[in-house]
């Protein structure tokens, strides 16, 4: 297999990645296998807005993907308008990174951010963004909470600024007196959850949701795309008490695997340091039971807050007539381990850290209602978007458009998507096929320091390692010929 910084290199030199980026080093090494097809539909003979909803830290799990436990009804009723995708798969799991590359529509290599800090207009200065592409085209771009991740925000995208931060400064956002003054003797992180007798809106998602309401009655007669940000369920998981009594605490139970992967690297895992950092919970060692099952409660509660929310947004759209030429993608950035290994959060390249909830409603689809297992990537929403709205893709994209799904659900699809995390120096590049999840954890001259392998057919929670099993050796070049392919495709692409 060609180094990773061989391959990075010999993209870097070819003359559309100088046009995209001047100095640009880094560029995509593993994607997915892309299938050619064609946009689902003809341009639209009206413009289509587009509502883009976007929920921190949401796991696939919800009414709608099948669990019994959660409330989230309003997401559900957007999932039975719309097509439900299975298994579709953020490119980082981690906010910045994922966020980044979703409204880019480019890879991390390509973005060249992997972290919270690095703002992707000092890596990729000329990038059009998604939402810069609709302003580029008569749209008038608006947000609310949180788009690109929390400070770093992109003028050049939007045609109304401010939006994010009015409502939402401290994203936190205690409410009661106590935990107001933990949080203010821990660098403003307090407990973990909060669960407080006040309205939606003493809270920043429900201060989102009225200026999304008032910003889509402004808009009303112009094409527009309208992009929503929910912080919740991200930590701390506080959510006004009615949310938290949706649920009996005693119908919590913990994860059953509560172990890393067995023969996983250690480089796999992750230390959960995000929620070590809150008031009350231990700087080593696992959470209790009893605190577990208090955060997977708060977890729910925000679940269903945001989702309350997103309620609101949705009946707006439809009272004012707009869900009639309106596309609407609800996506979470990234999921979340709740306790899942042991460990809490995401920062791994994890089936459970890199799989997402994506749903798509369109006015007239065919596959109302319907789920596809299609595999999916984030980098694929931004030419899907183009297509909805009839505009052209702009060259750099690196994903495919989904448009033929939202007629044919259930047609052969990519047999890859892929996922990547960095260890200090060591990249580990994550590849789903249909049955696994291959990762191969590269130093920057390509050297593999360390392989995973999980049947998902046979161990769905990823629970044991097979890589260096002989009964698996058989599919380990097909699996490397699926990387090494998909070098050479995009090597050509880019071309």
């Amino acid at each position: 297999m060609k180094s990773w910084k061989a391959t990075r290199e010999a993209i870097a030199s070819l003359p559309i990645v100088k046009l995209l980026v001047p100095g640009l080093v880094a560029v995509l090494v593993l994607g997915a296998f892309i299938a050619r097809t064609p946009p689902e539909t003809a341009p639209p003979a009206q413009p289509m807005n587009v509502l883009f909803i976007a929920v921190d830290d949401l796991r696939p799990q919800l009414g709608a993907y099948g669990d019994k436990l959660v409330k989230s009804p309003n997401i559900d009723r957007l999932a039975a308008n719309g097509l439900l995708f299975e298994r579709a798969y953020c490119q980082q799991a981690v906010c910045s990174p994922s966020r980044t590359s979703l409204l880019t529509g480019l890879r991390p290599d390509s973005t060249q951010v992997y972290d919270l800090v690095t703002h992707f207009r000092t890596t990729v200065p000329n990038v059009v963004t998604l939402p810069q592409h609709f302003k580029n085209n008569g749209y008038q771009t608006a947000w609310w909470g949180k788009l690109f991740h929390a400070g770093l925000l992109d003028t050049l995208s939007w045609t109304q600024q401010g939006h994010a931060q009015e409502p939402t400064s401290n994203w936190r956002s205690y409410v009661t007196d106590e935990n107001i003054e933990i949080a203010s003797r821990n660098k403003g992180a307090g407990p973990a959850f909060e669960m407080a007798n006040v309205p939606d809106n003493a809270y920043p998602d429900g201060q989102i949701a009225e200026k999304a309401i008032q910003t889509m009655r402004q808009l009303k007669g112009k094409p527009f795309f309208l992009a929503v940000g929910f912080f919740k369920p991200h930590l701390p998981f506080n959510a006004p008490k009615k949310y938290w009594d949706l649920y009996n605490p005693s119908d919590f139970t913990l994860p059953a695997y509560t172990s890393p992967p067995q023969n996983a690297p250690a480089m796999a895992s992750t230390g959960w340091g995000e929620l070590r950092n809150y008031a009350g919970l231990p700087a080593e060692g696992p959470v209790s039971d009893e605190q577990a099952r208090q955060l997977i409660h708060g977890y729910h509660a925000c679940v269903s807050y945001t989702d309350a929310q997103i309620g609101k947004v949705l009946d707006e759209l439809k009272r004012l007539g707009l869900d009639k030429n309106t596309v609407v993608v609800l996506w979470g950035d990234h999921g979340w381990k709740l306790g899942e290994y042991g460990q809490w959060a995401k920062h791994t390249n994890f089936e459970i850290d890199t799989r997402v909830p994506l749903i798509v409603s369109t006015p007239g689809m065919k596959a109302r209602g319907k789920k596809t297992r299609a595999l999916v990537e984030f980098v694929d929403i931004y030419p899907f978007l183009c297509d909805a709205a009839g505009l052209p893709k702009p060259a750099h994209l690196q994903g495919t458009s989904f448009a033929p799904l939202l007629s044919k659900p259930t047609m052969a699809w990519k047999k890859t998507a892929f996922s990547q995390y960095p260890r200090g120096k060591v990249m580990g590049y994550s590849m789903r096929t249909d049955r696994y999840r291959y990762t191969k954890w590269l130093q920057p001259d390509g050297t593999a320091v360390a392989t995973e392998l999980y049947d998902l057919l046979k161990d769905p929670h990823a629970t044991v390692n097979v890589a260096q099993d002989a009964a698996y050796a058989s599919a380990l070049p097909e699996l490397d010929a699926l990387f090494e392919m998909r070098n050479k495709k995009q090597i050509a692409s880019a071309r």
